[in-house]
């Protein structure tokens, strides 16, 4: 269960490193352009937004600090897996992650905010067939058994 938990908070915190990584040459890149072959360029949940440097600077900075909340709620609750517990942890990180999507709705123009709540909705609408997907799944393997 333990490795589970460091699975997850690290699979969590990958969109946030992506997402803080400037725009341009890396320190390994040794060029100018897109990152990892055009992989990355135009990806994340915030493309769309048409950012400039200073916002894409202040969000990585907020999602780097949600990044290490995060870390410390975990750290916290990793000893302690009762259902109790894990419940407080998902309450927690899920207020964590509403503050932070707060202060960065915060920074971004009114044309921004409005293509940012878009974005929320359908990560809202993706998060939610996801679980239908699971519930289902978890229902097959019963009947199968």
């Amino acid at each position: 269960m333990r490795k589970t938990l460091i699975a997850l908070m690290f699979a969590a915190a990958l969109p946030t490193v992506a997402m803080a990584m400037p725009e341009g040459a890396g320190p390994m890149t040794g060029h100018d352009g897109p990152r990892h072959g055009g992989q990355m360029h135009g990806k994340g949940p915030y493309s769309e937004l048409d950012l400039s440097r200073e916002q894409r600077q202040q969000i990585g900075k907020l999602m780097g600090e949600q990044m290490r909340e995060r870390k410390q709620l975990v750290d916290t609750y990793l000893e302690k897996l009762p259902a109790a517990e894990q419940k407080a942890l998902k309450d927690q990180l899920a207020a964590t992650h509403q503050k932070t999507d707060t202060a960065i709705r915060g920074l971004l123009k009114p044309e921004q905010q409005k293509q940012f709540d878009e974005i929320q909705k359908k990560q809202t609408e993706r998060r939610a067939e996801w679980a239908q997907f699971k519930a289902w799944k978890a229902q097959q393997a019963q009947k199968a058994q």
